[in-house]
């Protein structure tokens, strides 16, 4: 596993993936690079036709060698129309030539989506939520709160859909974790044991921290 860790680096989607992949960077201790693009523009609060690239990293000094050949984990705070995952994903593969990909978000909104990703990489989810517009803690003054008075309206809204039955499904997060415990119980050798960790290394490292930070440190409310 420590060289797994050792041939791997997350990559940040900014602004919203860089709270959740500083978080997942306690339980993988794997770096972190910050990438920025655009599908909304703030200033209209209307969406693009295309996807900007605001900001890459430098792939010829530090962490940047970290991509090449190696393997990735795309983060971001919500998958809605997957437009921009898509276009991520697609980049470093053209750009930064990765052996493997992985992307994590903390929810997946359950809407038809407007992109899909590549062949192969794997997806995880944090949580299955409706399609409606979340609200995180880091953006709680845009919506003129404090930290203290989102979390209480998180707490309604926790409790309002624990009145209104069962949550929309299972999580990818832990779906992927049972997968995972499966093969591994297969597993007839150690060497099938390690390619199945090797295979997975980043669901067995994320499922616990995504849902541990949708509990503690991810709480958003929608509307």
């Amino acid at each position: 596993m420590k060289l797994l860790r050792a041939r791997a680096v997350i990559i940040a989607i900014g602004g919203g993936g860089f709270i959740p992949a500083r978080m997942l960077r306690t339980e993988l201790k794997i770096p972190i690079l910050a990438i920025a693009l655009e599908l909304y523009d703030d200033n209209t609060n209307t969406r693009n036709t295309t996807v900007k690239k605001i900001q890459w990293f430098d792939e010829t000094s530090g962490i940047g060698r970290n991509v090449r050949g190696r393997r990735v984990l795309v983060m971001d705070e919500v998958d809605d129309t997957r437009t921009t995952l898509k276009f991520a994903v697609e980049e470093i593969m053209k750009t930064n030539a990765p052996a493997a990909i992985a992307v994590a978000v903390v929810h997946n909104k359950l809407k038809p989506k407007d992109a899909e990703l590549p062949p192969g990489i794997t997806y995880i989810a944090g949580e299955e939520v409706p399609d409606r517009w979340n609200c995180y803690p880091w953006d709680a003054a845009a919506y003129g709160r404090d930290i203290y008075a989102h979390e209480a309206l998180a707490q309604q809204c926790a409790g309002e859909s624990a009145g209104g039955g069962a949550a929309a499904g299972q999580s990818t997060a832990e779906a992927e974790a049972t997968r995972l415990r499966g093969r591994l119980a297969a597993a007839e050798s150690a060497a099938e044991a390690e390619a199945a960790l090797a295979a997975n290394w980043l669901a067995a490292g994320c499922c616990g921290s995504l849902l541990v930070g949708i509990g503690l440190g991810l709480r958003m409310n929608s509307k």
